[in-house]
């Protein structure tokens, strides 16, 4: 979904857990083979498309290795069109549990069970205050909201939780816990998980092991991507210090892959050969190189205790980027994430110097003490893309200007 993301579903149950009043239960939903079995008949009878062309999807199947693996059941793994509709399928859990839970207990008693459910594509957890109830109540229910759909919850993976033990959920580990000193209060933590963690040092491990004949340059260019993308991907939690352990791990894991390469060379001539002094830190796995300008400068492998820890601001769940009423809010809220993202600025500088760094409505400076908004021409909900051409940089002012006039009066923005 658009502006939507796996941090959006962390930072809500973060919203949901972090009170003293929080529900302390957590049933942590793993749906079996989920896109190998969602039924095609349910699919048709309640996606609102034309049931021709939807049945030609769910049948296309995939093409691997040069074959064609036909789809009888779920939706083609690896299809764009699939997470699409397995949203679909299990849209609705939130709002009928609840509904259910009303008409069974009354809408008083519901409300003091402090059922809560995030979703984020087949993964979902759910929250109450007690453990009896997500047992014998809602369990039940939302293992016959599945059947209908064609799918079942894991009895192996399917487990109810304390918040005190923890749990993991789309790669992070969400526990609360307890202070030694009973004035202090319980404290929320979210980190990424054992798991999560791990496979990455086994995904850096197997490159690096592979790598037995590539430059430190290839190397280097092989790692960063992957270290880069775990790294940003952890950036809105607690993750300082899972960082800090991995750099510790890997950096060890390449001491060992340039000592196998050169095993009859002394622990100073590897040093000196592969390592550099950067910036007051010594050890930089980093090879020279210059610059457009001639100039020697270093690239490094990427330090994942490097990135800077950036907290994800909540969007609310009623959000629709393509309702006009929420544009202009929004809208500058998902810059305010994106601020941070090098992508993102690059783009942003690429506006500026076409726009020779002027406002596209008033004509006046944009400076950082002015602001700026990043504006879609061709507005979002009216079907405009993302593209640079589609975008122009406005003051704050002018902004909120444009949006108020383009309802009636097209206008017309200087530098496109």
């Amino acid at each position: 979904r658009p502006d939507r993301s796996t941090a959006d579903a962390m930072v809500e149950l973060f919203h949901l857990l972090s009170p003293q009043t929080a529900p302390v239960w957590i049933l942590e939903g793993d749906i079996k083979g989920f896109f190998d079995n969602i039924n095609h008949e349910w699919l048709c009878r309640n996606v609102s498309m034309d049931t021709k062309v939807l049945r030609k999807w769910l049948k296309a199947g995939v093409i691997d290795r040069r074959q064609l693996m036909a789809t009888e059941a779920g939706t083609p793994q690896g299809g764009i069109i699939s997470p699409c509709l397995a949203n679909a399928t299990l849209n609705g859990l939130e709002a009928q549990l609840k509904r259910h839970l009303a008409k069974k207990l009354g809408i008083k008693k519901a409300e003091k069970t402090k059922v809560q459910c995030v979703r984020y594509a087949d993964d979902f957890v759910i929250l109450a205050a007690s453990k009896e109830l997500l047992e014998e109540e809602v369990k039940p229910w939302v293992e016959q909201f599945l059947s209908v759909r064609g799918v079942e919850l894991s009895r192996e993976k399917t487990r109810i939780t304390h918040i005190h033990q923890g749990f993991d959920f789309l790669g992070w580990n969400f526990r609360k816990y307890v202070p030694k000193s009973p004035r202090r209060k319980a404290k929320l933590l979210i980190k990424p998980s054992k798991k999560n963690a791990s496979a990455l040092y086994r995904k850096v491990r197997e490159i690096i092991k592979s790598s037995g004949a590539l430059t430190q340059e290839a190397l280097i260019g092989q790692l960063n991507p992957v270290l880069k993308g775990w790294a940003q991907y952890h950036s809105p939690v607690v993750a300082k210090q899972t960082f800090s352990r991995l750099d510790h791990l890997i950096f060890w894991r390449i001491w060992r892959w340039a000592k196998r390469r050169h095993p009859r060379k002394s622990a100073d001539w590897i040093r000196n050969k592969y390592f550099r002094s950067i910036g007051g830190q010594s050890w930089v796995f980093a090879y020279p190189y210059k610059n457009g300008k001639g100039e020697k400068q270093y690239r490094r492998l990427y330090q994942l205790a490097g990135t800077a820890i950036v907290r994800h601001k909540r969007l609310p769940g009623a959000y629709n980027p393509y309702d006009v009423a929420h544009e202009l809010k929004w809208e500058a809220l998902r810059v305010q994430r994106m601020q941070h993202k090098l992508r993102y600025r690059g783009q942003i500088l690429s506006i500026f110097r076409r726009q020779q760094g002027l406002c596209a409505l008033c004509g006046q400076a944009v400076s950082k003490e002015t602001g700026w908004h990043d504006h879609h021409v061709i507005r979002r909900v009216d079907g405009g893309s993302d593209t640079l051409r589609n975008r122009t940089l406005l003051h704050p002012n002018c902004h909120a200007l444009a949006h108020s006039r383009q309802k009636d009066t097209p206008l017309r923005f200087s530098g496109l």
